[in-house]
């Protein structure tokens, strides 16, 4: 059975052990279908405004909910066919997959990062500091994403930054009170002990040692909240607080269409469909991403 190391590069380059990045994939337990999905949403946030057939914002009034091609009166011209503005569906799937991406990404750095690193350092520094960051966590978990992006909406006006700040406020305290966790087991381990005889400096001891053995946790938990952010997204767009028209976005066409679902169900189903594959698609992944690098749960 073929398998492959991966990340023991990155172990040298950070000057620590590769074991401690070095775990194996089973080819044949890639999750294909769904690695595919997310390639997709990531070529079409990249490359779909310039492979989309028509406009995604200009439509003709004159082709008003034409149906998809496999219905009746439907045709290949459209093939998912058109809302009530006459704008080819097809393109707006594939332009609107950009917002998300950005999000997601963005996000991803802010949140995502930010509150690992917020997290090794409460977890190694210990005492007030440590006290107060998490105290601050709680507070900030117990405060409703949906909630501080409305405010957000009302103050400022929607737009794709106030949807990054708002999301991005809450979400780093997840990673911060797992990675907590992590470095308060990690840091007791011999080689931080070690390194502290050895009169390393506390950044040293955790960017070097503390930061390798927790890569694996901030990873999987990465993939796995990809889905609920682009969720978060589409749910602040459908309640009129998140990107503002004429972007394309999944949760207004579906917030959209949903007036018309009775006439023209294909309006909000493509776009619901869309961000329903995406989504499970990155839970999928981090489940695989979990069990790959997880060592108890990974099958020699």
């Amino acid at each position: 059975m073929s398998t492959f190391k991966n990340l023991g590069f990155l172990g040298k380059c950070l000057g620590v052990r590769s074991y401690v990045f070095q775990f194996r994939f089973r080819a044949k337990d890639f999750p294909i279908i769904p690695g595919l999905i997310i390639f997709l949403f990531i070529f079409m946030a990249c490359f779909g405004e310039f492979l989309a057939p028509y406009s995604a914002t200009e439509g003709n009034l004159q082709d008003k909910f034409l149906p998809p091609f496999f219905q009746a009166n439907g045709s290949m011209t459209h093939p998912l066919g058109t809302d009530m503005m006459g704008r080819d569906m097809l393109s707006r799937i594939m332009v609107g997959a950009r917002p998300s991406f950005i999000v997601v990404l963005t996000v991803i750095i802010l949140g995502g990062f930010g509150g690992t690193a917020l997290g090794i350092i409460s977890g190694y520094k210990g005492g007030t500091a440590d006290v107060v960051l998490m105290r601050v966590v709680d507070v900030t978990i117990a405060f409703p994403i949906i909630l501080a992006a409305m405010l957000l909406s009302v103050v400022f006006g929607p737009s794709i930054q106030n949807v990054i700040i708002s999301i991005s406020v809450i979400i780093w305290s997840r990673y911060a009170r797992v990675i907590r966790g992590e470095v308060l087991s990690v840091k007791e381990k011999d080689f931080v002990s070690q390194a502290r005889v050895a009169g390393c400096s506390g950044l040293r001891i955790m960017l070097r040692h503390i930061f390798p053995n927790v890569v694996n946790t901030m990873l999987v938990m990465l993939t796995l909240q990809v889905g609920s952010i682009i969720i978060l997204e589409a749910s602040l767009s459908f309640l009129g607080a998140g990107i503002p028209a004429p972007t394309p976005v999944w949760g207004s066409m579906i917030a959209k269409g949903r007036e018309y679902i009775t006439i023209a169900w294909w309006i909000p189903f493509f776009p619901g469909f869309a961000l329903a594959l995406v989504c499970l698609s990155f839970n999928i992944l981090g489940d695989w991403l979990r069990e790959a690098m997880d060592p108890k749960l990974r099958q020699i």
